[in-house]
């Protein structure tokens, strides 16, 4: 018994964390949901280092740390996942930072709208708690049609799901009443 104990502690700590974990790699579920009008949280695209450069402003890409062609092709991808699986995106939004934008941008032409609550607190970390909250009333708010994507940060989405997506790994969720359920990862 004693040894289960542990594994119980983790169990509570996911229960009672940001959202209701059910760790699993890529599967059908989260593609199954994204169908029914779930949310992604993609952490955006391959962008080389760690952080903001010194001096970073938003607004001016050329003081950020940006994808690279990796990074691009990868984004490109995550679009086509989508296109491929027939998943109708309804919303997609984006933090302010130029990696997110362009991850949400060449993923879904056209479509993104940048929305603050999911913009970096990795430099702000006073702002934790207020961004993740308003972060989860968009997502709560979400009501269709379709998919809703969200390019955004590591922090962003730890904070929200408990997971620590690599670059350009989506996290999904779907809401359960008043909370939201992760359902499955996505690495296109």
């Amino acid at each position: 018994m004693r040894s289960s104990l542990p594994r119980r502690a983790v169990l509570a700590l996911l229960v009672a964390g940001p959202a209701r974990a059910q760790p699993a790699p890529e599967s059908e579920s989260a593609w199954q949901a994204l169908a029914g009008g779930g949310m992604a949280l993609f952490r955006h695209a391959i962008a080389p280092g760690g952080g903001d450069p010194p001096g970073m402003r938003l607004g001016d890409c050329s003081t950020q740390r940006n994808l690279s062609d990796e990074g691009r092709a990868q984004a490109r991808r995550i679009g086509a996942a989508f296109r491929e699986r027939g998943i109708a995106v309804g919303a997609v939004h984006a933090s302010a930072w130029c990696r997110a934008l362009e991850t949400a941008e060449l993923a879904f032409p056209g479509q993104v709208q940048p929305e603050p609550a999911f913009d970096s607190f990795f430099g702000a970390r006073q702002d934790a708690e207020a961004r993740t909250a308003a972060a989860r009333r968009v997502l709560l708010g979400w009501d269709g049609p379709g998919a809703m994507f969200v390019a955004t940060h590591q922090v962003n989405i730890t904070a929200l799901t408990g997971i620590f997506p690599a670059s350009g790994e989506g996290v999904v969720l779907r809401r359960d009443g008043g909370a939201l359920l992760v359902v499955g990862r996505i690495r296109p």
